[in-house]
């Protein structure tokens, strides 16, 4: 059996899109070198990073875009985020794959469906999943207590905060590159000095920090 982890970033911000990663990991993946990204100094994270890309079995990173955020909510976002997370893990699995495929179609004659090996699930941390072709455990804290979970957390938090921080060499009056794109009283300040920027989630309060849509959860 093999587990795929996944997680997101950007819940929380103002500003910008929200991040996913999904990360398949081999049996000796060194685990020493994964914790929840929100304990990880950027260095730290950077590292970590450069070994799962390196030595992950598969891995994948999907966005949802701050006008899907507006559009949907921020959880809906999140969700889609990590679909499209999972569907670039599927591209990414080697050939052979790691477990023989079993499923069959109508008349005993083998197919391939979307390239998904048996024995593949998925663990998200939080309390909501989204909608994969396999079966798929919500886990609250499991950025703390599941390696391949861990190592989503710190592919999707690498990936986002280097996004803003070209947001921030784009627009330099909104700082990104620093507070990227969270609640900061700074970037309060600064959209309300520089009005909303290209990225801005309208949908969420600039001025009191509550979120307009009213369905995300605590951000991370």
């Amino acid at each position: 059996m093999m587990i795929c982890g996944i997680d997101e970033a950007g819940r929380g911000p103002l500003a910008g899109p929200v991040c996913a990663a999904a990360v398949v990991l081999p049996a000796d993946f060194p685990v020493n070198t994964l914790a929840d990204s929100k304990k990880l100094k950027p260095k730290q994270r950077e590292e970590a990073c450069r070994i799962i890309t390196e030595k992950a079995t598969a891995w994948g990173v999907g966005w949802a875009s701050h006008a899907e955020i507006d559009a949907i909510n921020i959880l809906q976002a999140s969700l889609l985020a990590m679909q499209r997370a999972f569907d670039r893990l599927l591209a990414s699995l080697p050939e052979p794959w790691p477990d023989s495929l079993v499923t069959e179609a109508p008349f005993g004659r083998p197919f391939v469906p979307a390239l998904i090996p048996a024995g593949l699930s998925a663990v998200v941390d939080g309390l909501h999943t989204p909608a994969l072709p396999i079966s798929c455990t919500a886990l609250v804290k499991a950025d703390d207590t599941v390696h391949a979970v861990m190592a989503a957390s710190i592919l999707a938090k690498t990936a986002r905060d280097q996004l803003m921080v070209y947001y921030g060499s784009l627009y330099p009056q909104y700082g990104y590159e620093g507070h990227k794109g969270y609640p900061t009283q700074k970037h309060r300040e600064l959209v309300l000095q520089h009005g909303p920027s290209p990225i801005q989630r309208k949908s969420f309060s600039v001025g009191t920090g509550d979120r307009g849509l009213g369905t995300g959860e605590s951000g991370s």
